[in-house]
């Protein structure tokens, strides 16, 4: 199955009603790891690397090549999808690289420039036939703590929609980013109210931090694209952690670094699952 358009993925499930996946991608073996589970799911899913796994790898070209040959060897359609970037010249560089969608995060500016900045950024983008998400209404814990008080107005989320054309719209409705708990309590009357209000679909970020039933009733509500990092970090270190504890002997770093894999195969599969029969 080759690589696909991620709009090719999330535009169908916002019609049918269905969640879409999304899980970060920090080293080759979570790329590996998603697409097994995918596999093993007979779902699509979306690869994502964030602006701070590219940090962490010094540049975006080897990890995002590897996670595109990864991609296009998948028995399932799978999009990669550049995250919260807020570098231009970073999105430029995705698009060159293939990468299928980006997310550009100007949350931090006021309405105004976040409208300018991202509607540049759209249009370019849209030269090049990739699709684009956005966010409004800035989404709680990226600097780890969980500060989940934002709300997106839906008037204010269709205006914006409207002014930049994008293709989805990451919005505010309580959950918070790098959460390493599964307690927080979605707006869901807010979910189904800017489903009513915006054209596009939507997207929940900071979900590692919700709970399935929770998940199940955001997506019957509107939500379509679930982006999921933290908790499968958790899992691939809670495996790394038994195997070491296990086998104190172990050098080799494939064994241990096996098991987490392994064990975010399973939970992707099971996560899938969870939003597809939303």
């Amino acid at each position: 199955m080759p690589l696909v358009a991620t709009g090719s993925i999330v535009e169908p499930a916002a019609r049918r009603r269905h969640g879409v996946g999304a899980f970060n991608v920090i080293q080759l073996e979570h790329a590996e790891a998603i697409v097994a589970g995918a596999e093993r799911a007979g779902a699509p899913v979306i690869l994502q690397i964030s602006e701070n796994a590219v940090r962490y790898h010094g540049a975006l070209a080897p990890i995002g090549r590897a996670t595109l040959a990864v991609a296009r060897a998948a028995a399932v359609p799978v999009a990669v999808h550049l995250d919260h970037v807020t570098s231009a010249e970073l999105v430029r560089e995705g698009v060159e690289l293939g990468f299928t969608s980006v997310m550009f995060d100007a949350s931090a500016l006021d309405y105004e420039a976040n409208v300018r900045a991202t509607a540049e950024v759209a249009a370019r983008c849209h030269e090049r036939g990739v699709w684009v998400e956005a966010e409004l209404g800035e989404v709680g814990g990226k600097d780890g703590v969980h500060a989940a008080g934002a709300r997106t107005d839906p008037g204010e989320a269709a205006a914006f929609v409207a002014s930049t054309g994008v293709d989805a719209l990451a919005v505010a409705v309580g959950s918070s980013h790098a959460m390493l708990t599964r307690d927080a309590v979605l707006d869901l009357e807010l979910v189904a109210a800017l489903e009513r209000a915006v054209p596009v679909p939507l997207v929940l970020h900071g979900s590692s931090g919700v709970a399935d039933d929770h998940l199940a009733a955001a997506v019957e509500r509107g939500m379509t694209k679930v982006n999921i990092a933290t908790h499968l970090n958790k899992a691939f270190t809670a495996a790394v952690r038994a195997c070491l504890d296990e086998h104190r002997e172990l050098v080799d770093t494939r064994r241990y670094l096996g098991a987490g894999r392994a064990s975010v195969a399973a939970e992707v599969a099971r996560l899938l699952g969870v939003l597809r029969a939303a």
